[in-house]
């Protein structure tokens, strides 16, 4: 019976083992194919290069319109993070502490968006950008993201909020400290762990988002990292060595990014499942 008892954690063992392939196999194939020339990503894709070419990585990282497809990115995708941790915590805040008429009403609107599908709204989406004058522009971008993010951002503070301790309002609010400044001085200090959760996820959501800006920018100057991956496919062949290159080096800002919050997202995602 001794023999039995290792089963179940060797089970667990296995099955954390076949997901970690399922996930860092593909990223290995994308960082090695990006040192190999399209001939032997033919013949020899999943085994380790017989010559390193550094060529495909070094031409990429001394391309300009590499650092620009970046920092368009950047920018959009930080600017969408921070929008929606404001607009959001804000929200949040209110429905966690206050209490009105159609409360549940405005939330249950508010929370049908996380199962409506983004691409069904493109093209009313499209022509609203473009009766605001905001397209071919960062904003026609980042204003959409933030608005279809709201959703499951303002989930995740509400249930949050909920279980900060009632008390410490109630003893703010004897001092004299009203909502908004109970908000700004002591919630959202207090709410670190929620604010690196719904960041991480808003910000990988915007950093891989392909098909709004394929629909809202035309100038090549505004591209975002996966339409200059576009660039790379031409009308009679397809560079995948070059692709692979550019995606694993694309992917690096939101790996290093999830890495550096990745206590707080474990903290955020399971700090409203235990009261107190």
């Amino acid at each position: 019976m001794t023999s039995f008892r290792f089963l179940p954690a060797l089970g667990r063992m296995t099955i954390l083992l076949l997901f970690t392939a399922f996930v860092l196999g593909p990223l290995t194939v994308a960082i090695l194919g990006g040192f190999k020339s399209n001939g032997e990503l033919r013949s020899n894709p999943f085994g380790l290069p017989s010559q390193w070419n550094l060529e495909f990585y070094g031409a990429l990282i001394t391309a300009p319109s590499f650092w620009r497809y970046m920092g368009n990115s950047l920018f959009i995708s930080l600017s969408t993070v921070f929008l929606t941790l404001i607009v959001a915590a804000a929200a949040a805040y209110v429905f966690a502490q206050i209490h009105f008429l159609g409360t549940r009403m405005i939330q249950s609107y508010l929370l049908a968006g996380l199962v409506f599908p983004f691409a069904t709204a493109i093209l009313p989406l499209f022509i609203k950008v473009r009766d605001l004058g905001l397209l071919d522009s960062y904003w026609a971008v980042i204003l959409p993201q933030t608005a279809f993010g709201l959703s499951l951002s303002i989930l995740l503070f509400k249930t949050f909020f909920e279980q900060l301790p009632k008390e410490l309002f109630e003893a703010a609010y004897v001092e004299g400290c009203g909502y908004i400044r109970f908000f700004f001085q002591f919630t959202l200090p207090l709410s670190t762990p929620i604010l690196a959760t719904v960041g991480v996820f808003v910000f990988v959501q915007s950093w891989n988002n392909f098909l709004l800006p394929l629909v809202v920018i035309n100038s090549r100057d505004l591209f975002t990292w996966p339409l200059g991956m576009m660039q790379f496919r031409g009308e009679y062949l397809v560079e995948w060595n070059r692709i692979l290159a550019f995606i694993s080096l694309t992917i690096l800002p939101a790996i290093i990014f999830f890495v550096a919050a990745q206590k707080y997202i474990v903290a955020g995602l399971t700090g409203g499942a235990v009261k107190g």
